[in-house]
């Protein structure tokens, strides 16, 4: 069982392009204000006078000097009067300000709606309508208003519009009738050309709001049949994949290879990567390397795999790749991310004075931690234990997010040089400072296991099972430790295949039911279930236990090979030093 992560920097790598292209959270959504766009002003912009006689501009002034002494109420009044009686579009619009700052809203739906009706081909006054709506929690109501703000727009601006319904509809707190408001007023859209494939993505992001997660599938299905080019779909797909849904998978390949978008491809191998699937996401991001060689976000992607693959030439010199391509660029949290990168393989090589030169290289503020912590690592590698801690002693703690940061990176110091004992005398005093921490208490278990405090670490994940059920790596924890002592094992079994209800596709989990049913004497089960973790995340333990299947069977040579694969991965892993010790077996 690994029951950390091997690295933060390749997270920390994704999201260092997440200004480079959207993902997931409303990767195209538009503030509704900017659906219609500002005129140009003419260069010479001839001067028009005012259409308001002197009974109308005495209202408003008026209104004005009420608004001003603080009676905004009777302000609107006096305003109100001088749009209704005016028809003009300018009074209207600040007698809805005037209703909306001094928090009348129905006076401003009042407003709003006389605005319209006075103007009905106003997308402005219906905007308004719709927005104020929403904010009365009138939300059966919005249905025609929403129907008629895209039928007011312009042709060529109506799919911008559609897009960024999502976003007005955010604030709502029932997401399965703002999910059917939307499929009403967007069913006209989902038949004409133009609008039909950004119609049913749209419908689709609503009903993953709405927890609809099949019925969101079926709406990609029919988005990228109406627009196979289209980006919106194939983005909706890509987040209905992230959700769990696998059948979006294969919508997410049809629409690479309809629309060849550089920044769809490399947003699936996030997903992918966030899955645990990080062979998969090796294939897509060498294959848009070679196919797009320029492209630079790629190579700083891929190195960050590569490093966690531990194919530490391969990945520097994609990171090289990368620092090339932006030399000439100010894009400062992608160099710093390779940076980082580049000193932890410079570290791996005992190259402390290299990893040092790239450290210091680092100019984003927001990396100064993660700078700390480097430097704490060369220390550390130096045997100067005392100083690191010293150092990261040295973290600000000003908020309750750094205070954390700062122990997480003090933990994975201890952990990292095998100073458990101090780890855990670490964690359990956090632990006790915030006893209602999960995370915590989990991470106390772990490090009693490394102790060996077997009773204590059960205890724990008990009670952290029975505080939060859906808790998946306190099951996958328990079951692994119980199966890898040969102990109560249908227990163990049972508990890990609870943990995979809750994450199916991760491999460290799945990894834990193969050995469990190894250790019950299911060999051939236990093979193909530990050649699918594998297949999905070639980790040096996932290695050591398919190995002992292979030998187990009489399949030394396939034994031999896998581990020798994983000795290239991580030479003083200690499960496979101990594996193969115990198994007493020369590569």
């Amino acid at each position: 069982m690994n029951s950390y992560p091997r690295s933060s920097l390749l997270r920390k790598a994704c999201l260092a392009l997440t200004s480079g292209f959207a993902l997931l959270s409303g990767p195209f959504s538009v503030a509704w204000a900017q659906s219609t766009p500002v005129p140009s002003e003419p260069e010479s912009a001839s001067v028009e006078n005012s259409k308001l006689n002197a009974e109308w501009m005495l209202l408003i002034l008026l209104g004005e000097m009420q608004v001003s002494q603080g009676n905004p109420g009777a302000g609107y009044s006096m305003i109100f009067e001088a749009a209704r009686k005016s028809g003009d579009e300018t009074v209207y619009k600040r007698s809805v300000e005037v209703a909306l700052a001094a928090r009348s809203g129905p006076s401003a739906l009042e407003s709003a709606k006389a605005w319209k009706k006075a103007h009905p081909k106003s997308h402005e006054a219906n905007s308004y309508v719709l927005q104020i709506q929403i904010a009365l929690n009138q939300i059966t109501d919005s249905v025609t208003t929403l129907r008629s703000s895209i039928t007011l727009l312009p042709p060529e601006q109506q799919v911008e519009g559609i897009v960024g319904i999502p976003q007005i509809y955010s604030q709502v707190q029932d997401k399965e009738l703002a999910n059917v408001v939307v499929e009403q007023a967007l069913t006209p859209f989902t038949t004409q050309e133009n609008t039909s494939a950004v119609a049913w993505a749209t419908i689709g992001r609503m009903r993953i709001w709405a927890k609809k997660l099949p019925q969101a599938v079926e709406a990609a299905k029919l988005a990228l049949a109406k627009s196979p080019d289209s980006p919106e779909p194939a983005m909706l797909a890509l987040e209905l994949l992230s959700l769990g849904e696998s059948q979006a998978e294969e919508l997410v390949l049809q629409a690479l290879k309809k629309s060849g978008q550089p920044n769809l491809q490399l947003s699936y191998a996030r997903v992918l990567i966030d899955t645990q699937r990080l062979n998969d996401a090796l294939v897509q991001l060498q294959k848009l390397s070679q196919d797009m060689p320029q492209f630079s976000d790629v190579w700083l992607l891929l190195g960050a795999v590569q490093v966690e693959q531990a194919q530490d030439v391969q990945a520097k010199a994609s990171l090289l790749r990368f620092l090339e391509l932006e030399k000439d660029k100010q894009e400062v949290r992608g160099l710093s991310q390779a940076y980082l990168m580049l000193s932890q393989l410079a570290i791996k090589a005992k190259n402390n004075a290299e990893a040092e030169s790239w450290l210091s290289k680092i100019e984003d503020p927001e990396q100064l931690t993660q700078v700390q912590v480097q430097r704490a690592n060369l220390l550390a590698s130096k045997g100067d234990m005392a100083k690191a801690r010293a150092l990261i002693a040295q973290l600000p703690t000003n908020t309750p997010q750094a205070k954390r940061a700062r122990l997480q990176a003090e933990v994975k110091l201890l952990r990292d040089f095998k100073k458990f004992d101090d780890a855990y005398q670490v964690l359990t005093k956090a632990s006790k400072d915030e006893p209602d921490d999960l995370d915590l208490r989990y991470e106390v278990a772990m490090m009693a296991e490394k102790l060996g405090r077997l009773d204590e670490m059960e205890k724990l994940l008990r009670s952290i099972i029975a505080a939060k059920p859906d808790f998946q790596h306190a099951y996958n924890a328990l079951g692994f430790s119980l199966a890898d002592r040969n102990l109560r094992l249908p227990e163990a079994r049972e508990l890990i295949v609870k943990a995979l209800e809750f994450s199916p596709e991760d491999p460290f989990i799945v990894d834990s039911l193969g050995w469990v049913e190894f250790r019950m004497g299911n060999k051939l089960a236990a093979l193909a279930i530990l050649e699918r973790a594998y297949a999905n995340r070639p980790d040096v333990e996932i290695a050591a236990h398919l190995g002992e299947v292979h030998w187990s069977l009489g399949q030394q040579d396939k034994a031999r090979k896998i581990w020798r694969d994983a000795m290239r991965l991580d030479q003083t892993n200690e499960l496979l030093q101990q594996t193969l010790k115990r198994l007493k077996v020369k590569l």
